[in-house]
């Protein structure tokens, strides 16, 4: 019998199993343990508040543009990088992952001081009437940056992938570019692309550092679920932040159920053609 780096499967799946339940499972289920603490009654007062719905709607109208922006922004630049050779290419391409080293904070000082009336970009968008810093378009912007990297660095792998010889056979069949692209490289992309997009919703869902530097934090305006959260904490009402953060978490795991399904078609598709 061949002799294997690993120990057995038995040992292997217990200890990831045991790191799983302690790391993953353990907290969440400390935090459906506090929401369900408050009752029936009271988990549907909190999480029903007209504030609460206010924050839902501003994060995820937010999130879903922000995500949005990127599926087509974070596409274009993962062709880009894969496609072309130019100058400052490999530059642009550790740019990318800025936002991954970046602290969040860091980056909602940033982002605030550049789309401030009298920041570089800000005061170019105020001329035309448009502002950022203190409403729900700075929000977007927040998210925006800091999920991008989630779609080019999962579509860019698959993109670099991509067997040319499928490319020439459709061309030497007469295929148009834009009939190449929307029936042979997207459907062989889009798995990718799903998953990218689930993860940059999923990351701009639960932005917090970034986001309370140039939101504003206006309750029913500006505020985030995940501030409300935390304010309730600091309030000590420790019950009402895990009923807040309790709705959070059940978005996620709809978005991630609706993601594998969406996926596990587009894969079916594509293996049938």
């Amino acid at each position: 019998m061949a002799r294997r780096v690993l120990p057995g499967l038995p040992l292997t799946l217990g200890v990831t199993l045991f790191y799983l339940a302690l790391i993953v499972c353990l907290p969440l289920a400390a935090l459906v343990y506090k929401a369900a603490s408050l009752g029936p009654e009271g988990y549907w007062r909190v999480v029903t508040s007209a504030r609460a719905i206010a924050s839902y709607q501003v994060t995820v109208g937010s999130a879903l543009v922000a995500t949005l922006f990127n599926v087509v922004w974070g596409f274009a630049l993962a062709w880009i990088l894969t496609r072309y050779r130019f100058p400052g290419r490999r530059l642009l391409d550790a740019v990318v992952d800025l936002p991954f080293a970046l602290p969040t904070a860091v980056a909602g000082i940033a982002l605030t001081a550049l789309f401030a009336e009298n920041g570089w970009f800000g005061a170019i968008l105020a001329d035309v009437g448009i502002t950022v810093v203190y409403t729900p378009l700075g929000i977007m912007v927040a998210m925006a940056f800091t999920s991008l990297p989630f779609v080019v660095r999962t579509v860019q792998p698959v993109l670099e992938d991509l067997d040319p010889a499928v490319e020439e056979a459709a061309q030497s069949l007469g295929a148009r570019d834009g009939r190449i692209f929307t029936k042979v490289i997207l459907p062989l992309v889009t798995p990718a692309l799903l998953a990218g997009t689930s993860l940059a919703f999923a990351r701009s869902l639960g932005e917090f550092g970034a986001v309370i530097f140039i939101a504003g934090n206006q309750p029913n305006s500006t505020e985030i679920t995940a501030l409300l959260a935390f304010i309730r904490l600091e309030e000590f009402d420790y019950e009402a932040a895990a009923a807040i953060a309790s709705v959070m978490l059940l978005a996620a795991f709809v978005m991630l159920a609706v993601t594998n399904v969406l996926q596990a078609r587009a894969l079916r598709f594509t293996r049938t053609d």
